[in-house]
C-alpha cells in the first residue's frame, strides 16, 4: 500500500514475496523399505511445478504460473506454500476472490503463516473490505511484531476508514522499525494533512523526499 507507494507498494510487496524461492522437501524415514524412490518422486515433481510457477511469476506470466501451481497442488495437496504462491499469482491478475480462497487454504494447513495473513489482507483491501484487512494485518503483526510493512499497510487501511489517529500510531511504529521507510513518512504526512496538522505534514513530506528524492 504505502499509499501504497501511491497504492503500488502493496503489489510490490506481494511480488517480492513471490520471488522467495521455497524448495519443498519431502521427508522420508529411511528404514530400508522398498518403494522409497516412489514415495519421494511425487513430492519432487510438485517442487518442480512450484519452482516453474515462481519463474513464470518473475516473468509476469501469471496464467502459466497458476497452471504450474495447480499441477503442483494436484500432486501435493497438503502443501500450504503452493496454495500461498498460487494465491499471490491470482492477486496479481486481480482475481481477489480466488486469491483469498487460496490464502484461506494455506492458513487452514498452516495457521502460523504471517505472510498469508498479510497477503489475504491485501486482497481484502483491494475489494474494499477494510475491516477484514485490518483483522488480517492484526494477525500478521501478532505473529511477527517486527513486520514494519504490516504496520504501514494497516495504517493505510485505517486511512481508508478515516481513522487517522490510529493510522499515525501505526506509521510511527513502522518508522520506528525502519527509519528509512520513506513511504511511511509520506503516509503519516497524509494523515497529518487530514487532521489539519500541516506543519507536521510538511516535515514528514520533507523527510520522505530526503529518503527518496526521485519521488518528488
Amino acid at each position: 500500500m504505502q499509499r501504497m507507494n501511491g497504492e503500488k507498494r502493496l503489489r510490490g510487496d506481494v511480488v517480492r514475496t513471490l520471488v522467495l524461492r521455497i524448495v519443498l522437501v519431502g521427508v522420508v524415514l529411511f528404514c530400508g523399505c522398498a518403494g522409497t524412490t516412489e514415495v519421494m518422486q511425487p513430492r519432487e515433481d510438485a517442487a518442480v511445478y512450484n519452482e516453474r510457477g515462481l519463474a513464470d511469476c518473475n516473468k509476469g506470466q501469471y496464467d502459466d504460473a497458476i497452471s504450474s501451481y495447480t499441477k503442483a497442488i494436484e500432486i501435493d495437496p497438503g502443501n500450504p506454500i503452493i496454495y500461498y504462491n498460487r494465491g499471490c499469482a491470482y492477486h496479481e491478475k486481480g482475481y481477489y476472490d480466488e486469491a483469498i480462497s487460496d490464502f484461506n487454504k494455506a492458513l487452514e494447513i498452516n495457521p502460523g503463516n504471517g505472510a498469508a495473513y498479510s497477503s489475504r489482507a491485501y486482497a481484502y483491501y483491494e475489494k474494499g473490505h477494510y475491516d477484514e484487512a485490518i483483522s488480517d494485518f492484526n494477525e500478521a503483526i501478532e505473529i511477527n511484531p517486527g513486520n514494519g510493512a504490516a504496520y504501514s499497510d494497516r495504517a493505510y487501511t485505517y486511512c481508508k476508514k478515516g481513522l487517522y489517529d490510529e493510522a499515525i500510531s501505526d506509521f510511527n511504529k513502522a518508522i520506528e522499525i525502519n527509519p528509512g521507510n520513506g513511504a511511511a513518512y509520506s503516509g503519516r504526512a497524509y494523515a497529518y494533512c487530514k487532521k489539519g496538522l500541516y506543519d507536521e505534514a510538511i516535515s514528514d513530506f520533507n523527510k520522505a523526499l530526503e529518503i527518496s528524492p526521485g519521488n518528488g
